[in-house]
């Protein structure tokens, strides 16, 4: 995003609605920091500009800067995926799609939120942790159209600098995987220079219990169980 230096009149209206805190009033008026700026949008699209000052410039259209928006902006697709978002919807959807099953685990590493966003490069810091693993990134999360190397889950290197609102990496793993994972991935998470959650999509079994939990506190980690519940919007096509 810019704000037109012709038009602006440093009103400081917009400053309050960057998700990101990077519009500024300096000594030659209100800016925009462009490497903190991650094209969400959200200053132009509020409508609060009385001089309409701001704008979406040309080279954010372009690559790698475009990834900026495609991540930040729910509203702009990924064109690989016909997809929007920062993660796949099936994710939190799976009591509906069925998209993990009794015995599968769909874990989910969120990075960044307003206030913080990520970098690609913090983020690479979990893909070559879980590619060396031999788990795979899921084809159809966004992440995994960024990976140079799908051995080693390094990321494309004109991608690690852009910064972006949030992404959500999501894995399949099994129980014989849980515990690796666990063991070596999740203190990893310190050095990641972002907030990042850590979700895990599980099923009841037959027993209406979720024996993840117990796996979970045993390995050290205390869950917080929730739920997305359906509520008729979608029609399940699971049993």
């Amino acid at each position: 995003m810019k704000i037109d230096p012709d038009k602006c009149t440093s009103c400081l209206s917009c400053i309050p609605y960057c998700p990101m805190n990077c519009i500024a009033e300096g000594d030659d008026g209100t800016a925009i920091d462009e490497d903190e700026c991650v094209d969400c949008g959200v200053c132009r699209n509020v409508e609060v500009c009385p001089e309409e000052a701001i704008y979406m410039p040309a080279e954010a259209f372009e690559y790698p800067r475009a990834i900026r928006m495609q991540f930040s902006d729910p509203s702009v697709q990924h064109p690989n995926l016909k997809a929007w978002g920062r993660g796949t919807e099936e994710a939190k959807t799976n009591d509906v799609t069925g998209k993990f099953g009794k015995g599968d685990y769909g874990m989910l590493f969120e990075f960044g939120r307003p206030g913080t966003g990520a970098r690609f490069r913090e983020i690479e810091k979990i893909t070559t942790a879980i590619c060396a693993m031999g788990i795979d990134i899921l084809e159809d999360n966004p992440i995994s159209g960024l990976i140079a190397d799908k051995t080693t889950g390094t990321i494309r290197p004109e991608f690690r600098d852009e910064k972006i609102l949030s992404a959500i990496l999501e894995i399949r793993i099994d129980d014989s995987q849980l515990a690796a994972v666990v063991d070596k991935v999740i203190p990893l998470l310190d050095d990641v220079d972002t907030v990042v959650s850590v979700g895990l999509v599980s099923r009841f079994d037959d027993n209406d219990e979720l024996p993840v939990i117990g796996a979970l506190r045993s390995l050290g980690i205390t869950p917080r169980p929730n739920a997305k519940i359906n509520v008729g919007l979608g029609r399940p096509i699971v049993e």
